[in-house]
Formats: C-alpha cells, structure tokens, sequence
C-alpha cells in the first residue's frame, strides 16, 4: 500500500491556507509533541543504559517519578500551545513577532550630599528610617523556579498559552522534554532559535536552567561512583541516537498517519 504525500504544513485538513508564521511554529510544536510521546514510551526501559546520563542531565536528576513529572508537563503544555494555534489558524489569523528586550540594569541612586542627607531624616518616619516603597515591600519573585514539579490544569495552561509570549511557552516545553541543540538536528535547532528570538523567550533563561540542572545532576553522579566512566555533557549524535533512537526533528519524529502531526512537513 502506497503511503500519501505529507499535508503542506500552510494548509490544515480543509484546504485553507495557515498563515506561515503560525504554521512554522505549528510545526515546532508538533515536533515536540511527537518527541515527548516517545520519551513517555522509552524513558522507563532505557534509564539503565549508561548512556542515559545525557539525557537525564537535561532534567538535572535520575529520578524517574521526577523526569515523568515533567515529560507529563511538557506534552499537556504543548497540546495547550497547540489548541491555541489551531484556533488561530481556524479564523486565518498570522502570529505577531515578539522580540525580547534586555534588562538594562537601573543606575545606582547618587550619594547624596550632607544636608540632603539630614533633610530626609527630618522629613521621614520616626526615628529617621525612611518608609519603604511598594517595591521594596513586595517580596520578589525567582526569575525561574527549575526544581518546581507542579502540574498546571487544563484551563491554567491555556490562560498561560495566552498570556504569555509564545517564545515562552516553547523554552518552557523544550525544558520538560529535555530539548537542547546536541540532541536536534541543525535545521530543527534552527527554528526553535528562530521561535525563541521572535516571539518572546530568552536565551539567557534557558542557559540558567541548563547550569542549575547540570549542577544538581553532578551532585547525583557525585555519589554514584560506577557513573563517573560516562562523559554526560555535550554528547554526539551517535550517543543521542542511541539514547533517544533519533535526532530530534528527523523523520522518525514525524508520523503522516498520526492526526495530531497531519500538518508537520518531513
């Protein structure tokens, strides 16, 4: 039986035509989705191989209830993300560019002089100590929490799909599903560089979680001495093909007979 030609990713299952942004992130998405499914399925039965220690670095543990925890997280992310642009590309509506700004780092206030100096103690509460602004009475919030394991709810990650810039989303999910360059293909790790400097997501995020999780995932190596003959980091495609049974983004990824990847080009 011969097999049908791959649906053009610009168009969906009635022959409209996807604006191309959205679908190019489309694509992304489902790539990712088709990547988590299969961790769900061969994680279990390859976490004794040596060669695991690449990709549990990614999440930072050995722990598997932990990597599952994630991997769960991930796909329910990624479905809610791709709902979202399904919707929009049911109305015909393109995704705008969102590019992140850097932080500029706020001027230290000025000394000031002797008599200013005195003048505030007069003019604040007693005892001389000033009132502190909202600011400093608001407790801060982390940047990121890379050790957080909660799962949002349908109706949660949908709002958060909303809210928030899609480059966002997309870092969020390659976080759950352990999805870093070495183990994509060039041309993959392309667009979701693409995804992350276009619509909102930071590089600088991701290279903090990449280093907290490296760190936590020694510490677990650290006191497993028969693990330290097995170079974890930076691991070539040989490895990850023998880890994952792909590079992320090649066709084994891909699946023209699953509905959910209809739209996904080779």
């Amino acid at each position: 039986m011969t097999r049908p030609a791959t649906p053009d990713p610009t168009q969906d299952r009635a022959g409209r035509t996807i604006p191309e942004r959205l679908a190019g992130l489309l694509h992304v998405v489902r790539v990712l989705l088709g990547h988590g499914r299969r961790l769900v399925e061969t994680v279990p039965e390859r976490a004794a191989n040596v060669e695991f220690a690449a990709l549990a670095g990614v999440w930072g543990t050995y722990t598997m209830p932990t990597i599952l925890i994630r991997l769960q997280r991930g796909i329910l992310r990624a479905m809610a993300l791709e709902r979202y642009l399904l919707a929009r590309a049911a109305k015909g509506r393109e995704i705008g560019l969102v590019y992140q700004r850097e932080r500029t780092p706020a001027k230290p206030p000025a000394e000031p002089s002797e008599g200013a100096a005195e003048g505030a103690k007069d003019a604040g509460s007693p005892g001389g100590q000033a009132k502190p602004g909202p600011e400093e009475m608001a407790p801060r919030r982390p940047a990121f929490d890379p050790d957080d394991l909660r799962i949002p709810g349908p109706e949660e990650l949908d709002a958060e799909v909303r809210r928030r810039p899609l480059g966002r989303t997309i870092l969020a999910i390659c976080m759950d599903l352990a999805v870093i360059p070495s183990f994509c293909t060039g041309t993959f790790w392309n667009q979701i560089s693409d995804t992350l400097m276009n619509y909102g997501g930071s590089f600088t995020t991701l290279f903090k979680i990449r280093e907290h999780r490296e760190t936590s995932f020694q510490k677990e190596r650290d006191k497993k001495p028969d693990t330290w003959g097995f170079a974890w980091r930076h691991p070539g495609p040989d490895t990850v093909r023998q880890v994952l049974g792909y590079m992320i983004g090649e066709p084994p990824t891909l699946d023209p007979f699953d509905p959910l990847l209809a739209t996904a080009p080779p």
